[in-house]
């Protein structure tokens, strides 16, 4: 656990070089936000291992703890040991002062991996692929809204007005104009992204009014899911200055569509870098047949991992161009795990279920985890679907309740993530559930008021 002495020399150096003088030290909790310290920079190298109650981890969304908290963490409130990654280091482009942040990694007393963390569950599942010589390679596609600012839950949410004046009111998919409404916001969000060494690619208006998307390049899975969780940050951080929020909800809107996280996944060696999803002639694998397989049968599982809140499961319905069921198709955005057309080198499988509003870490470990397990046990997936997979039949989980069902039932799954974090996962988006279903809507009390 104990830091490397040269890893510790460069960051002192690092802060010393960007005249620092305050430090965010970073731990995703289980919805994928920021939890942490600030810190002096003078001081940081010198307190030792900064620490955080491990209580912090099995918060649900609204702050509150489940009735079983206390079996999945110490009766004391223990604290968790944490250990800087030297590779998340980088400036806060947006602070007044000079402010690094860095993202740090969990640890009980005895030094092993704290099982709640969810870089430590992401990191379990590389290991798996370490083990075996490969290396995933992932590229998530991150959608996000723009709105104007609403500080009343009870109204709402509408796009914002453009540098025009107006609001968008029609449906403008890969528009140009359309983004360059809010070109001072754009601009900055990618000089942020820059000065955060964010490997982002392109920015394209999307089907939702002020609804855009981000491409990450492709790369190492741990470094793209600390850079989606980076760059949610420095999009809220970029449209605030515009007087504008950003929204990474699944399903922000009634009349929009819902907001995605597509992640984009092959598997090299390595040590050659060579793609196991193609032959030397260019053919899919059956290694890659096998990991389509693995999708196929663990997303059941696993969907709560994909679509974490309650409002994840209004994403998922038909005609709106997020997956309902489990086909797999050749460049068919209907499937939910699509194989775009592409070089041999390139072979990959897209999966279409993960929401905007999920955890990256956890997404990244459940897609990953479930094609190992498929590769592993040689499953067969079903043939290849043709035409529009969303005429078919609902084949997946419609509410945070259902998805939540059958998370730890399944051994092979409990060894990988853990049987811990599984149950407190569970526990806590119980919770958040419970909580919610106790709300009456107002098309409750419109439509059943008097009429039943």
């Amino acid at each position: 656990m104990d830091t490397d002495t040269s890893d510790t020399r460069a960051i002192f150096e690092w802060l010393k070089e960007h005249r620092i003088s305050e430090v965010e030290c970073l731990v995703p909790d289980m919805t994928g936000n920021a939890r942490g310290k600030f810190i002096p920079a003078h001081q940081f190298l010198t307190l030792g291992h900064p620490k955080l109650p491990e209580s912090i981890m099995v918060q649900t969304v609204t702050g509150e703890y489940s009735d079983e908290h206390w079996e999945f963490v110490e009766p004391t409130d223990a604290d968790m040991i944490l250990q800087p990654d030297r590779s998340t280091l980088r400036v806060v482009p947006w602070a007044r002062e000079p402010t690094a942040q860095i993202i740090h990694d969990c640890f009980k007393a005895n030094g092993e991996r704290h099982p709640l963390s969810t870089r430590n569950v992401l990191r379990n599942v590389l290991d798996l692929y370490e083990a075996q010589g490969l290396q995933p390679v992932v590229a998530p596609e991150v959608e996000f809204y723009l709105v104007a600012k609403n500080t009343d839950p009870d109204y709402e949410l509408m796009p914002p007005k453009g540098r025009s004046g107006r609001r968008e009111s029609a449906r403008l998919s890969y528009s140009i104009d359309a983004v360059a409404e809010f070109e001072d916001f754009v601009e900055d969000m990618y000089e942020y992204a820059d000065a955060q060494k964010l490997q982002v690619d392109t920015l394209i208006h999307e089907n939702g009014a002020a609804q855009m998307e981000i491409n990450f390049v492709h790369g190492d899975a741990m470094s793209l899911a600390d850079q989606v969780f980076v760059f949610k940050r420095t999009v809220r951080e970029a449209a605030h200055k515009y007087g504008m929020y950003a929204t990474f909800m699944a399903k922000p809107m009634q009349r929009e569509p819902g907001s995605a996280m597509h992640i984009h996944q092959s598997v090299v060696r390595r040590d050659t870098g060579e793609n196991i999803f193609a032959d030397a002639d260019g053919k899919h694998t059956p290694a890659f047949m096998s990991y389509i397989a693995g999708l196929q049968r663990y997303t059941p599982e696993l969907i709560s991992l994909y679509l974490p809140n309650v409002n994840s499961y209004r994403r998922l319905a038909p005609d709106i161009a997020a997956p309902i069921n489990l086909n797999w198709g050749y460049d068919n955005r209907t499937t939910a795990f699509r194989v775009p057309h592409a070089e041999p080198d390139a072979t990959r499988v897209e999966n279409r279920f993960p929401g905007a509003d999920a955890n990256p870490y956890l997404a990244i470990a459940a897609t990953l985890a479930s094609g190992y397990l498929g590769m592993q046990q040689g499953l067969t997936p079903t043939p290849p679907h043709h035409g529009t997979a969303n005429e078919e039949d609902v084949e997946v989980a419609r509410t945070l309740e259902e998805g939540l069902r059958n998370l730890h039932n399944t051994p092979e799954l409990q060894d990988i993530f853990g049987e811990l974090f599984l149950r407190a996962y569970a526990a806590v988006k119980l919770d958040e559930f419970e909580e919610f279903n106790r709300v009456i809507s107002s098309w409750e009390r419109e439509h059943l008021l008097l009429q039943v």
